[in-house]
């Protein structure tokens, strides 16, 4: 069986980490590449950067931060954030980003997909997937969460795989930030109806959120960011509860 991962996710705006509740109310959670630095050593399996304010302000997500924190890590990264051209990718490619994150752009250009896809390869394209429940039907959201659409969360995840994605990093806007736990119903299904890997966002606040994603949903990873950030949950302790529910993992 596959280890299953564990991801921090740092937001980042104005070149510091941020962290808020159902993405608004942000506050400061430190210097991006000290934190990236920390989570490596405390045996993160991946990181993931998400530049949160790049698409709305039209701006590309800083390729010197990418550089930046290239140097420091030992461990595949992603970066997500104004990525709307095969160059901007290839510019964070060639700053040393593993995989890039995409999102709005997509959803505008679902050809960007395939193209990503094409230029690099399915494993270098990961596809976020920001969804809220609006009148019992799952809708994706745009530009960190202020445009709703029309269109449908799960529909969505498919056209986006079978024009190449190559993962799925979902987040629940409902849980994000409330420590309440993932959403287990959605990312079950999710996790169910696509042959590629899906990361858990949103709503992890105990180690026991971990345990019951994993259980409950076989997503092969879980994504997490102020409960790492802020001390409350340490990655070495969450793994040795995972271990003990028989959760496979990387030490």
């Amino acid at each position: 069986m596959l280890s299953k991962r564990i991801i921090p996710c740092l937001d980042v705006k104005d070149g510091r980490t941020v962290k808020g509740i159902n993405f608004v109310h942000l506050r400061d959670a430190g210097d991006p590449v000290e934190l990236a630095a920390k989570y490596a050593l405390q045996g993160a399996d991946e990181l993931v950067f998400l530049d949160i304010t790049a698409t709305h302000e039209r701006r590309q997500t800083t390729v010197e931060m990418v550089k930046a924190v290239a140097r420091e890590l030992n461990i595949p990264f992603t970066i997500g954030g104004g990525i709307a051209t095969i160059a901007d990718a290839e510019a964070l490619l060639n700053a040393g980003a593993d995989k890039i994150s995409i999102n709005s752009a997509a959803v505008r250009n679902p050809q960007l997909i395939a193209d990503l896809a094409g230029s690099f390869g399915a494993q270098f394209v990961v596809l976020a997937v920001d969804t809220r429940n609006i009148e019992g039907k799952n809708r994706v959201h745009l530009n960190g969460g202020r445009i709703i659409t029309n269109l449908g969360t799960e529909d969505w995840i498919k056209q986006a795989e079978n024009m190449g994605a190559g993962e799925i990093l979902l987040t629940s806007m409902d849980h994000d930030g409330t420590k309440a736990g993932f959403d287990c119903g959605l990312l079950k299904k999710v996790n169910e109806m696509v042959n590629i890997p899906v990361i858990a966002s949103g709503g992890a606040g105990s180690k026991a959120h971990f345990v019951e994603v994993f259980k409950e949903t076989d997503v092969d990873a879980a994504l997490a960011a102020s409960v790492f950030h802020y001390g409350e949950i340490l990655i070495p302790d969450l793994k040795a509860t995972l271990r003990q529910n028989a959760i496979p993992v990387r030490i």
